[in-house]
């Protein structure tokens, strides 16, 4: 059934299928012979199992049988397409057989050719290998040749010492040569010559690493230049440069270890006698003069040390910048930096700071002795920096110097023929990098402590002399204290610009706080400021502490001032809080300076209750030397100096202030003068005795009365103007210059009848208010336009009651106001 089923498809696709094979597809019982997976035994046992074995049978054998007629149908239809068929491939077999043959002959031909190619190509192959090994034989002969020769050389260079060692490692450049990319191992005739070779080469090194340690050290370029040239000669300039910086490096860091040791800084301490038995002596390093000692000590051979080091490495450098390989030109710096690293002295200086930073914030970390020493004289550790890198600058300055007097070797010819090549980082800072800031960086922790110990040393004293509560200011001693305290602070600091200037904010501060102190000590009450009777006890206070602050300026001042090389930063600070202080003074006193200004101010007021208005005596003089005005006045400013200001010991600051006073004083007294109306012969004869008087009067309140200055002019000025005519007064040439128009006009109106009324009259305003808006309005253009009020309304007023002529001053007035306001645009 399944060769049947199998050999009943058709190779050529049939139009549709026969109804037949169409009826077997669509029958159930031949449903599995079309399944992919159809399995005999398995449909074999399933009928069995079903028991229906004949009736299966009987089926398989109807369908054998149509498909039997079927393919009889298939065949009798496509009878000539089989036939072609099989004609077709009868013809297939045919050229098969004939392709078959060719391929033979093809084959026969092929061998022949093998024939006559395989021979040749051996024989090829076989010479070929035989060329190479005799060019390898060649070469390696020419090597050996090489080597011999070069060996023998070498022999003659090594015997000539130092002067040859530059040519001894050329040759042991080009044995290397000889040597890369070859095995010379076994080759009898140089085995003795490699040997050599080899002690030669290390030879060479070590003697070359002599002459560059004994070059380094004695600041010899010629010797320096030599070991350099042996090292770029044999290859190894780049690692042997590397090698020499990092061996710097690794001393200096033992060295700084070695220094801050707290074992060997403390063993000297352990050397005193031994106790009692049982009692173990235990170091006080940090109570013991020795051991400070030790340590600063250390300290200063540790910088002596790096400035050693760094200055081999500057020469090194130095050399390294201007010595040229004579074959090749090239620069030997070139060859250290040409990857893109950093030159060596950079890369030194680098590793030495941050090995100083972190072996100092470990040794301080592990050892609070050791910490409290670099907190406590941290001035003493800025100083060893400072003096280091001083050297080092110093150095750098002087390091060309030692190249133009060592040796007159080709090196040193060579040298100078070279260009100045650019300033160290010791002379010249990177754009990105400060060397100096790299060295003190290991510092900042141990100087932000100072300070810190600094300001509470400054602020000890003065919370000591201001308790709570207190109500005194300090005495002379305790002041001086603390002044001591600022001079210690401002001394010691002194080693370092920035640290001046840090210490110098501190003292600032320090200032401040005693001027909050003593601000607080200061009498605001209404008695502070009294000058009816004797002093009060918050006038004595306020006496007190101004002579405090005054001192403390003083001190401070002198102490900045004694300061050499002061940075102009610090002082300047300093100066501030000073001025600050010098405030603060001004406000203490001021409130008793505003009772005297205005007690001065209501006495000379009470001028205008005098009469002045009488005609001259027989006698031509005065009955009385001065108006009762005036004596009251001379006397209260002689009081006021003797029971309030007496006791000031700042001199000068009182006399800044009372000579203020004594200007306002001459001011109002001229300014009143000029308003006294009617003002008789007899009444300026006073008035004139009052201004010889004025000047006694003011001359308690100022050193000298001419110091006074414009002020004391006026006075001067104005007295001899009351005898004169108007006509005199307007062309007088005080005018305008010492005094001003406005006064002159104001004194005009006491020669002008009762008609042309003065500003205040017009204004009807009492002479007190009309001093209080002269005060308020120091502008001359503004006086003057009140005055030239005055006389419109005069003119107004003549007019109104059809006068036929103006007062005799009036056109002078006029004049004269023309002429201030001319002078004026």
């Amino acid at each position: 059934m399944e060769e049947a089923a199998a050999g009943g498809g058709d190779p050529d696709p049939a139009p549709a299928p026969a109804p037949v094979l169409a009826e077997l597809l669509a029958d159930e019982c031949y449903a599995d012979f079309f399944r992919e997976d159809f399995d005999v035994k398995a449909y074999t046992s399933q009928s069995i199992h079903q028991a229906v074995i004949a009736e299966q049978l009987a089926k398989l054998a109807q369908g054998i049988s149509q498909l039997d007629k079927e393919l009889h149908l298939q065949v009798v239809a496509r009878h000539e397409d089989l036939l072609a068929q099989a004609t077709g491939i009868e013809s297939l077999e045919g050229v098969l057989q004939m392709m078959q043959t060719r391929i033979g002959a093809l084959q026969s031909t092929v061998d022949r050719i093998r024939v006559k190619i395989v021979d040749p190509y051996n024989k090829i192959v076989s010479r070929t290998a035989q060329l190479a090994k005799l060019q390898a034989a060649c070469d390696l002969l020419r090597r050996i040749i090489r080597i011999l020769y070069l060996s023998k050389r070498l022999q003659g260079q090594l015997q000539g010492g130092s002067r040859e060692i530059t040519k001894a490692a050329q040759s042991l450049n080009e044995l290397d040569y000889l040597s890369q990319g070859i095995d010379l191992s076994g080759i009898e005739v140089i085995e003795n010559d490699l040997l050599f070779i080899a002690r030669a080469r290390l030879e060479v090194e070590n003697q070359a690493k002599r002459l560059l340690e004994q070059g380094v050290e004695t600041q010899n370029p010629t010797q320096v230049g030599t070991a350099l040239q042996v090292f770029h000669n044999l290859g190894t300039l780049k690692d042997t440069i590397a090698n020499v910086v990092d061996g710097y490096c690794i001393v200096l860091e033992e060295n700084i270890k070695n220094a801050l040791d707290i074992k060997v800084l403390t063993q000297p301490s352990q050397t005193v006698s031994r106790g009692g038995p049982g009692r173990a002596a235990m170091p006080t390093p940090g109570n013991t003069a020795a051991f400070r000692a030790a340590l600063w000590t250390n300290m200063e051979k540790l910088m002596d040390q790096i400035c050693a080091a760094c200055g081999q490495v500057q020469h090194l450098q130095k050399v390294l910048t201007k010595k040229r390989d004579p074959v090749s030109h090239v620069c030997f710096i070139e060859e250290i930096v040409k990857d893109g690293q950093s030159d060596i002295l950079y890369k030194f200086w680098t590793a030495v700071t941050q090995t100083l930073s972190s072996q100092f914030q470990s040794a301080t970390d592990s050892s609070m002795f050791l910490k409290q020493a670099f907190e406590g004289e941290y001035p003493k550790l800025l100083r060893l920096y400072n003096d280091l890198w001083k050297r080092l600058q110093q150095y750098s300055q002087n390091i060309q110097r030692n190249f133009n007097t060592s040796g007159t070797t080709d090196l040193f010819a060579e040298l100078q023929q070279m260009e100045e090549d650019a300033q160290d980082i010791f002379m010249q800072k990177k754009q990105d990098y400060d060397p100096e800031k790299a060295l003190k960086d290991s510092l900042q922790q141990y100087e932000a402590a100072y300070l810190s110990k600094s300001l509470s040393r400054l602020f000890d004293p003065i919370n000591l002399v201001f308790p709570p509560g207190g109500r005194n200011p300090p005495s002379s001693d305790e002041l001086d204290s603390i002044i001591k305290t600022i001079a210690s602070e401002l001394n010691v600091a002194a080693v370092d610009p920035d640290l001046s200037l840090a210490v110098a904010k501190n003292v600032a501060k320090t200032i401040q706080l005693y001027g909050v102190k003593s601000e607080q000590l200061l009498s605001t009450q209404g008695d502070a400021s009294q000058v009816i009777g004797p002093l009060t006890e918050g006038q004595r206070r306020n006496v007190a502490v101004v002579n405090s602050l005054y001192k403390l300026h003083q001190s401070v001042l002198k102490v900045v001032t004694n300061q050499s090389s002061f940075p102009a930063a610090a002082e300047q600070t300093v100066t501030t809080a000073l001025k600050a202080v010098h405030d603060l003074m001004g406000s203490a006193v001021q409130p008793l300076l505003n009772s005297v200004g205005d007690s001065v101010e209501a006495i000379i007021i009470t001028m205008h209750q005098e009469d002045f208005s009488g005609s001259l005596s027989s006698s031509g003089k005065p009955d009385v030397p001065c108006s009762l005005y005036m004596k009251e006045l001379q006397g209260f400013i002689a009081r006021v100096m003797s029971d309030y200001f007496r006791h000031f010991e700042c001199f000068d600051f009182v006399f800044d202030n009372t000579e203020a006073m004594a200007q306002r004083a001459i001011e109002l007294f001229i300014r009143n003068a000029s308003l006294i109306r009617p003002l008789g012969e007899g009444g300026k004869m006073r008035l004139a005795a009052d201004f010889a008087q004025m000047e006694l009067a003011v001359a308690p309140l100022c050193r000298r009365v001419s110091d006074l200055g414009k002020s004391y002019r006026q006075l001067r000025s104005f007295r001899p103007l009351l005898f004169q005519t108007s006509e005199h007064i307007a062309s007088s040439p005080a005018l305008g210059e010492v005094i001003p128009f406005s006064i002159i006009l104001q004194f005009l109106f006491t020669r002008a009848p009762p008609e042309l009324k003065s500003p205040f009259q017009r204004a009807e305003w009492s002479i007190a208010r009309y001093s209080q808006w002269l005060d308020d309005h120091p502008s001359e253009k503004d006086r003057l336009a009140l005055i030239r009020g005055a006389l419109e309304a005069y003119v107004q007023s003549v007019r109104t009651r059809e006068g036929k002529e103006f007062a005799p001053v009036y056109p002078i007035m006029v004049q004269l106001l023309q002429k201030a306001m001319s002078t004026l645009q």
